[in-house]
């Protein structure tokens, strides 16, 4: 089991070519799993694990099961507010992506971890609270309904980080989008995760201040080698 992970910071990248590079990686990790069925256990070769932080333009993703009336604006209006949109082959509804805000794409083999894709979401969830906590929020689940909130069961309750996951042979893509310093307007333009009646928010809004990413990604990196008891090393 490979508890090492290949770290890349991509920066602000288009959505496609971050796609495109998650499906090359991911590829990657398959076609040794394929070989390694044809390999004497002694002679199998040690899988790869990655980790992509990203930001992309402005851009709204709807899941592979998710409904397109969630989107609630037209062609037209995509183009005056200089945002895309694109059907993915990620799990969930409808999500947006946009400047300061956090993306993650861990591509593992879930064989170096554990093959339980329900426990792999509740990780990259607690990956998420304990970095809250760090600046003393307390981030929640909400039950059928993955990603982190706050104040769960109040009637202001508020969506701040979006999980969407595809995975094939326990091999993971796509992640979680964390609303940092995030330009939450861009939310009035669907329903978030086709979730009706709740809000979403970032850490900007809730601290009242902007916040350093660098020291979020930080943050996300340390506690994310906690829960997965894992090592980040560079690509």
């Amino acid at each position: 089991m490979n508890k090492q992970v290949k770290f890349e910071d991509l920066g602000l990248i288009d959505y496609q070519k971050a796609w495109d590079y998650q499906g090359e990686l991911m590829q990657e990790i398959i076609d040794i799993k394929l070989k390694n069925r044809e390999l004497p256990t002694e002679n199998q070769i040690i899988t790869p694990n990655f980790f992509l932080f990203v930001e992309h333009p402005h851009i709204y993703t709807l899941g592979k099961s998710g409904d397109e009336n969630n989107m609630l604006i037209n062609t037209e209006k995509l183009k005056q507010i200089n945002a895309d949109f694109v059907k993915t082959n990620r799990g969930g509804d409808i999500t947006y992506h946009g400047f300061g805000q956090i993306v993650g794409y861990p591509i593992l083999d879930l064989e170096n971890f554990v093959t339980d894709i329900h426990l792999y979401m509740r990780n990259l969830e607690e990956v998420i609270i304990k970095t809250m906590a760090d600046y003393g929020l307390h981030g929640d689940r909400s039950k059928g309904e993955t990603g982190v909130w706050l104040d769960v069961g109040k009637p202001y309750a508020r969506k701040i980080c979006a999980m969407g996951v595809k995975a094939s042979r326990w091999v993971t893509m796509h992640g979680f989008a964390f609303n940092v310093n995030t330009d939450m307007k861009y939310f009035d333009y669907i329903i978030p995760c086709g979730i009706k009646g709740k809000q979403v928010t970032s850490l900007e809004q809730e601290l009242g201040q902007k916040v350093n990413i660098d020291e979020v990604k930080d943050r996300i990196k340390k506690h994310f080698c906690e829960v997965f008891d894992c090592q980040f090393i560079k690509k």
